[in-house]
């Protein structure tokens, strides 16, 4: 369909930029993107500058189009129709659930897709809807605003909570906080909401809390948590080993936990490995807690989904140095917040490209072999020459497209990807580093007279 068109260069030498502006194309659709700040827009409104063109110039700060916000307001002077003033007073006061809402709108875009191109990936727990969560706290600004220019403290933007869904490797649902110095626990009634029936929620020990499992519990849903030392229950009967990981062998007993507020009891599994090698805080022993029956998963296979948590950081690494998600030039909390969500929307048109590259040159090989980083490498240095070549209306019919003809579309231009490309080129052990010389204030060396000491 595509090869015989305007497309054609492009989609010879650079397929995957084609796909990433059809993605993009399909999921910043303008008057979608307007319509959906209508509705979750609580103080904020349109005078002069739509949303929908302020998602699209941070976008191309996101994807490295454009270095920074300003670089991006000079490119689209004449597009935006406004001052840099009411350009920046716009952004500081994007609300947080406008920008929640405009992940959770990329997320449903882009799922029907990849279940047509058949591109899911195995369930970890047969039976249940993964659910993989994790925090992310924004690294600290410059000191620009006024009220910060007097501090020597690392001012932090805000913080956020990510669920990703494991089968389609989609950033499903965020929950944004302002005050970088809040608790993730303080963030758990907002996940609550979240939570349905068959889900297996996998989180790390900060979310080991009676609160979020005895609530996920009454949900119908099921987890794999860490066990943190401040929640105990009582060990029931003897642990028994019953299976192995690469870690260490893994034992399992039963314990009861009790809710001080309502005095509901649970049951749940608790799992130990006795690890090989000590973790970098001295532990010997990991403890994961799971109520999922004993008949639809092993001790051993859930210690395993729970190593698998590393995805979403996987995730994260991939966004922060991939994608530009934390401008610290941005210090206003809903500017930082909502650059790192339109982030977050890159990330999911990135795994929708892989999605069509996993159906088109099987999933092992790009799980394993693909880079995150050299895709998002090429979109960013090829991207804005490729839009004045082929002019914007040209790219509406992937908007007006169906999931299927659309996950079609992608399939053909997958094809005509050369994945050598885009190889990574995975790092061995870190070794340890050289003890260094006591620093001495003021104090430099020649490089080239330690080269020739060699």
């Amino acid at each position: 369909m595509l090869l015989d068109t305007i497309f054609a260069p492009f989609v010879k030498e650079r397929p995957i930029c084609v796909m990433a502006r059809a993605v993009l194309e399909r999921l910043l659709d303008a008057q979608r993107i307007d319509d959906l700040f209508a509705r979750t827009a609580q103080q904020q409104y349109t005078r002069e500058l739509l949303f929908s063109s302020l998602v699209q110039l941070m976008s191309e700060v996101v994807l490295g189009i454009h270095p920074n916000v300003h670089a991006a307001y000079q490119a689209n002077r004449e597009a935006i129709g406004v001052s840099t003033t009411a350009l920046y007073n716009k952004l500081d006061r994007v609300e947080t659930g406008v920008s929640a809402a405009l992940v959770r709108d990329s997320a449903e875009l882009a799922e029907p897709v990849i279940k047509a191109l058949g591109a899911s990936h195995p369930r970890w727990v047969a039976g249940y809807q993964i659910k993989v969560l994790d925090g992310n706290h924004l690294s600290a600004t410059e000191h620009r605003l006024k009220d910060l220019r007097g501090t020597w403290a690392a001012p932090l933007p805000g913080q956020a909570l990510v669920v990703l869904d494991q089968q389609r490797m989609l950033i499903t649902d965020v929950i944004l906080n302002e005050d970088g110095h809040a608790q993730e626990r303080s963030m758990i009634p907002e996940v609550l909401d979240l939570v349905e029936a068959d889900q297996l929620w996998i989180e790390d020990r900060n979310f080991c809390t009676l609160g979020l499992l005895f609530g996920m519990h009454r949900r119908g849903a099921t987890f794999v948590v860490r066990q943190h030392a401040q929640l105990q229950g009582e060990l029931l009967g003897r642990a028994q080993r019953t299976g192995t990981t690469r870690s260490g062998p893994v034992y399992e007993q039963l314990m009861r936990v009790r809710d001080p507020t309502s005095g509901e009891t649970m049951l749940m599994r608790r799992m130990t490995v006795k690890l090989k090698v000590p973790t970098r805080d001295g532990d010997t022993e990991l403890h994961v807690l799971s109520n999922v029956p004993s008949g639809r998963a092993t001790a051993a296979q859930l210690v395993r989904v729970y190593g698998k948590r590393w995805s979403i950081e996987t995730a994260f690494f991939e966004i922060t140095t991939t994608l530009t998600c934390e401008i610290n030039t941005l210090g206003y909390p809903k500017a930082a917040l909502f650059a790192f969500c339109l982030a977050l929307l890159a990330y999911n048109a990135v795994s929708l490209i892989k999605a069509a590259l996993r159906r088109e040159h099987g999933r092992k090989k790009i799980n394993e072999e693909v880079s995150g980083y050299y895709l998002s490498l090429e979109i960013g240095r090829t991207y804005d020459g490729m839009m004045i070549a082929i002019p914007a209306p040209h790219w509406q019919f992937f908007r007006e497209l169906s999931d299927r003809d659309f996950a079609d579309a992608l399939r053909e231009l997958a094809a005509s990807v050369k994945l050598s490309r885009y190889q990574k080129h995975p790092r061995g052990p870190k070794k340890k580093p050289p003890e260094r010389t006591p620093y001495e204030n003021g104090k430099h060396v020649s490089t080239a007279k330690l080269l020739a000491m060699r």
